[in-house]
């Protein structure tokens, strides 16, 4: 498959998302273009090089780790470093990325595999996004989009500070106060083009309430119990 299939039709919407949403026009589509493709659609250039999102993504974590590290602690002068990180941990979390991507509308211009959904998508392809601006506009254009039109806009920092991810631990806990039974179940997907792909089922005694999928069986159970903690209304 060429993933540069109706490259004209994919670069407008981009160059609208990035305007829109991040307010400014890009100098290079290209390098967004491949920040929103995903390894699912395998393709290479002339050269034997990846044409996704992958690289994009390695250094979009950097980069995000450093604006973030750098916010908080001109935020909280008074902060001790510890602190400091665990604060940068929650912000930068999967389950948080995962989410301002969401909010901005991320997942719907991935092109990706029709059958391959991993919960990870958003939050992939929105480092892969920050790695594609640092590289098209430098640290210092990237360091206020971040902070202005992303942190500040879709994220609200307080909540995230107080915020309990580990979704699993809280239903199991719910279930137990109500005497419910709560069990997970995994089942693998082997696909031979990319990485084994993990589905998780929760069920409440004995009913399937929710399933989600993910490359990691952690990761996908997690998912699969925060759905279902939202379907239950244990979380808001």
């Amino acid at each position: 498959m060429n993933i540069f299939a109706k490259k004209n039709d994919t670069e407008k919407e981009i160059a609208k998302f990035l305007k829109n949403v991040l307010g400014f026009r890009p100098n290079s589509l290209d390098i967004y273009l491949m920040a929103f493709t995903h390894s699912s659609l395998a393709s290479k250039n002339a050269v034997g090089n990846a044409l996704n999102n992958e690289r994009l993504e390695y250094l979009g974590d950097a980069v995000l780790n450093a604006v973030v590290a750098d916010y908080l602690f001109k935020k909280f002068p008074l902060m001790l470093e510890g602190a400091l990180s665990e604060m940068r941990s929650k912000i930068v979390c999967r389950d948080n990325l995962n989410k301002f991507s969401r909010k901005m509308g991320i997942p719907e211009i991935v092109r990706i595999e029709p059958h391959c959904h991993p919960g990870s998508l958003g939050g992939d392809a929105f480092e892969a996004l920050i790695g594609a601006l640092y590289l098209d506009k430098g640290y210092n254009k990237t360091k206020d989009i971040v902070i202005n039109r992303i942190l500040l806009t879709f994220m609200n920092i307080d909540s995230i500070l107080h915020e309990d991810h580990n979704y699993k631990s809280k239903l199991i806990n719910w279930a137990q106060k109500k005497n419910y039974k709560i069990r997970f179940e995994n089942r693998a997907i082997n696909n031979p083009k990319e990485k084994k792909l993990f589905i998780s089922q929760c069920f409440l005694n004995n009913e399937c309430i929710a399933e989600a999928e993910d490359y990691r069986i952690k990761k996908a159970d997690q998912l699969a119990a925060e759905k279902a903690c939202e379907k239950l209304h244990i979380i808001s």
